[in-house]
C-alpha cells in the first residue's frame, strides 16, 4: 500500500496526501478528513524511514551508555526515555560495555540509522581514536554529552559539579567534629576523578587527616566495601565518617560498620534507590540527574524545532546533600 493508493481512494493529489503525512497545515481540515479516512479504510500505516527522509528527520534519539545494569545508567535511560517519548521520539540504546577497546562502531551504527542527535551518559570511550571520531562526527550529528569529559566545541555539554559537592561535604563533617574521613571509590572515569578531587581539596581545607589508609579505590560492589571498612577496623584506624562515591558502597560500608557497632556518619552518592531502602537511611549526594536528562531532551526539542543557533554549549548544576537517617 502506497500513497498512490490513498490518493486515489480519497480522491485528491499525490502531493496533498503528502502533505497530510506531514503534518502541514495548509490543507483543508475536509480534504485532511477525506485523506485519514481512506488511510483508516486501506489500513495504511506511513513508512517512519521514509519519511524521514523526506522531513530530514527520523524523530529518533540515539542513547549511549557503558552498562544499563548499572542503578545510575539505567535511571538516566528511564528518564530520558519518559521524558522524549512525551515528545514524540523514540530512542535507540547501544550499550557500550565497560572495556577499553574501540567503540567506534557503536557510533557508526547509530550514524547510519539516522538519528537525531546522540545523547552519550557518562565517559563510555577511552580510545584517542573513539574520541577523534567523537568529535568528526560532531560537526555532523548533535551531540550532547551527560557528565562526560569530551569537550566537544560543537557538541552540547551537560554536567553537575560533583566536585564542589564532595568538597563541601567533607566541610560539613568536619563542622560535626570529624577529622579521619575515609573515602571509598569505585571508578576514575570524569565523574569519578571529579569526586576525589573534591574530597582530597576538601581534607586540605579543613586540615584533616590525609592518612593514605583512609583512601581506597575497590571493586563496586558491597563486598569490597564490607572487605575494605573490616580491614580498616581491624587494623584499629581511626574512622569518623565515611563517603563514598556510589551509593551500593555506602551501603556496604554501613552494613559493616552497624555489625560491628561503629556508629559513624556514613554519606553515599548519586541519591538512589538504595539510599532511600538502607537501614538506616542513608544521606547521599545529588548528582541531579533527572535536571540533566531534562535538560538533554530540552536541548533535542530545541534542535527539532531549529532553536538552538544562540543556546549555550555548557549547562552546569550544582550538587546538592540529601539528608537522611546516616548523616
Amino acid at each position: 500500500m502506497t500513497i498512490y493508493d490513498i490518493a486515489k481512494e480519497a480522491n485528491v493529489s499525490i502531493a496533498t496526501v503528502s502533505r497530510v503525512l506531514n503534518g502541514s497545515q495548509t490543507v483543508s481540515a475536509k480534504t485532511r478528513e477525506k485523506v485519514v479516512q481512506a488511510m483508516k479504510k486501506l489500513n495504511y500505516t506511513p513508512n517512519p524511514f521514509a519519511r524521514g527522509l523526506t522531513l530530514n528527520s527520523m524523530r529518533v534519539i540515539g542513547v549511549v551508555c557503558s552498562d544499563v545494569g548499572d542503578a545510575f545508567y539505567a535511571k538516566a535511560v528511564s528518564l530520558l526515555e519518559n521524558e522524549l517519548r512525551s515528545h514524540n521520539f523514540d530512542i535507540v540504546l547501544s550499550c557500550t560495555g565497560t572495556s577499553s577497546h574501540s567503540k567506534q562502531a557503536y557510533l557508526e551504527a547509530l550514524k547510519n540509522k539516522y538519528v537525531d542527535a546522540i545523547i552519550i551518559i557518562g565517559s563510555p570511550f577511552y580510545t584517542s581514536e573513539d574520541i577523534q571520531y567523537l568529535k568528526t562526527l560532531a560537526h555532523t550529528t548533535p551531540i550532547i554529552t551527560i557528565n562526560s569529559d569530551y569537550y566537544l566545541p560543537t557538541g552540547y555539554s551537560i554536567s553537575c559539579d560533583e566536585e564542589t559537592g564532595i568538597f563541601k561535604t567533607v566541610q560539613a563533617l568536619s563542622a560535626k567534629g570529624c577529622e579521619s574521613i575515609v573515602y571509598l571509590y569505585d571508578s576514575l572515569n570524569h565523574s569519578g576523578r571529579q569526586k576525589l578531587n573534591g574530597y582530597k581539596k576538601g581534607v586540605a581545607h579543613c586540615y584533616l587527616n590525609k592518612s593514605e589508609q583512609l583512601l581506597r579505590q575497590i571493586p563496586r560492589s558491597l563486598e569490597a566495601a564490607d572487605e575494605a571498612v573490616s580491614e580498616l577496623l581491624a587494623n584499629n584506624v581511626t574512622i569518623d565518617a565515611i563517603i563514598t562515591s556510589e551509593d551500593l558502597l555506602a551501603v556496604g560500608a554501613q552494613r559493616t560498620l552497624l555489625t560491628n557497632n561503629a556508629l559513624v556518619p556514613v554519606i553515599g552518592c548519586n541519591n538512589s534507590v538504595l539510599a532511600e531502602c538502607a537501614t538506616p537511611t542513608l544521606t547521599s549526594l545529588d548528582n541531579r540527574l533527572d535536571l540533566l536528562c531534562q535538560k538533554a531532551v530540552d536541548l533535542c526539542v530545541a534542535l527539532d524545532s531549529g532553536n538552538a543557533s544562540n543556546l549555550p554549549r555548557t549547562y552546569r548544576f550544582e550538587a546538592k546533600l540529601k539528608h537522611r537517617n546516616s548523616f
